[in-house]
């Protein structure tokens, strides 16, 4: 490896200036991206994820809804791991109760 750098010039470099600073800085960059990153992703993420599961909880027979594959229709029935969704005049789909992806106001399905 001598051949990169004499032995002389890198003997000669000697520690650089400034001590512990910038570790203290680096250090603080990097809490401070983490709080960053939390405030920005993890934490609207959580909430948003909150807010579905209490829509799903929340789900009674007569709501219009959405599915998560865009499937528009009206609850006809609701169990603990299932709800029957009415998409059409007698055609009903049994969709798992998290694939509800969006609870609609009352009179946007009409069958």
């Amino acid at each position: 490896m001598d051949f990169f750098i004499s032995t002389a010039a890198a003997q000669a470099a000697g520690a650089p200036a400034g001590g512990s600073q910038p570790q203290m800085v680096t250090f603080a960059l990097t809490i401070g991206l983490f709080v960053f990153l939390y405030f920005m992703m993890i934490r609207p993420q959580s909430k948003k994820a909150k807010e579905h599961r209490e829509m799903v909880a929340k789900l009674a027979v007569g709501d219009e809804v959405v599915t998560a594959g865009g499937i528009l229709g009206r609850v006809t029935e609701a169990g603990d791991t299932f709800v029957t969704v009415e998409v059409a005049k007698g055609v009903a789909l049994q969709v798992q109760r998290f694939q509800v992806s969006q609870l609609m106001p009352k009179g946007t399905y009409k069958a």
